[in-house]
């Protein structure tokens, strides 16, 4: 039996993770008093219920009871009950941007300012952080790649290394993404743009790819960057990173920059972690002269 208990920051999918779980057949409490945790563990493993699997969710609405929690927990493992931890986490840009969008309030501003809730509520909880079986951070995921996320855990019973990386190329001419971590500049391998019959297609596009592959610097390159990036990702992990932005840029973000991203996505979906790929101005540089 897996009892799961599901919680983390307001606004960060608990509620779409509850959902998610139930539709995966566990059997789910939303906002379970503290206090009856231990004694809900109990009636759940007794073979009369007839349940496989259950999830319960408890969070900041517990208010001052939530300090108990520790508590709690403790004795469950005690009575040898086993439980996983969910920890649903973002970003506060992300959070904030989320509450807005909703026209809620923070359940921890009390009328003041979103962010200050949040730095509240990020203080209470921490601990949950600390004791969490899987950690993820949803700032950069749609709602079907986490309940994709969700399936990996509780269904196909996947490695879960609690990291989430995401390979983005861009261009340079229009910015540094904001939330990189890792940045590379890919603009010294050649350039597809200077052939007219490549300028139209992107990264994307087979002749394009391959022209960039072809030349004697990329395969030395890649290989030392994939090298060097798989060297840091356990080291993130020791310190608590549970998400990861790796830019790749090129002048226009449309042709090198997404081949390179391409590759990586590749190699690294290969290892025990969540990859993803984006293009963000793979789309941008449209225009091409003499049309």
């Amino acid at each position: 039996m897996r009892f799961v208990i599901v919680t983390g920051m307001s606004g960060a999918g608990k509620s779409t993770a509850l959902h998610t779980l139930e539709d995966l057949g566990f059997f789910c409490v939303d906002n379970l008093p503290v206090m009856l945790i231990p004694r809900f563990a109990d009636i759940a493993h007794d073979d009369k219920l007839e349940v496989d699997n259950v999830a319960i969710s408890v969070d900041i609405r517990s208010g001052d009871a939530l300090g108990q929690l520790s508590k709690c927990l403790d004795e469950m493992h005690e009575s040898g009950y086993n439980y996983e931890i969910l920890f649903l986490d973002a970003s506060e840009q992300d959070l904030v941007k989320r509450y807005k969008e909703t026209r809620r309030s923070h359940p921890l501003s009390r009328g003041g300012r979103i962010n200050e809730g949040i730095a509240i509520e990020r203080s209470k909880i921490d601990f949950l952080k600390q004791r969490a079986d899987y950690i993820i951070d949803t700032s950069n995921l749609l709602t079907r790649e986490l309940k994709s996320e969700l399936d990996k855990i509780f269904v196909k019973g996947d490695v879960y290394k609690n990291m989430i990386i995401t390979v983005m190329s861009f261009g340079f001419k229009y910015g540094i993404p904001r939330d990189s971590d890792l940045v590379f500049d890919v603009r010294f391998l050649p350039n597809p743009y200077y052939d007219p019959t490549l300028r139209p297609l992107t990264g994307n596009d087979t002749p394009v790819a391959e022209m960039v592959r072809d030349c004697e610097e990329y395969e030395p390159f890649i290989n030392k960057l994939t090298d060097i990036i798989a060297f840091l990702l356990p080291q993130y992990q020791k310190e608590g990173k549970n998400q990861l932005v790796i830019s790749v840029g090129c002048t226009g973000g449309k042709h090198r920059s997404v081949t390179v991203a391409n590759e990586l996505y590749k190699r690294f979906g290969e290892m025990p972690y969540t990859v993803r790929v984006c293009h963000r101005d793979i789309t941008k540089d449209r225009i091409v002269k003499g049309e």
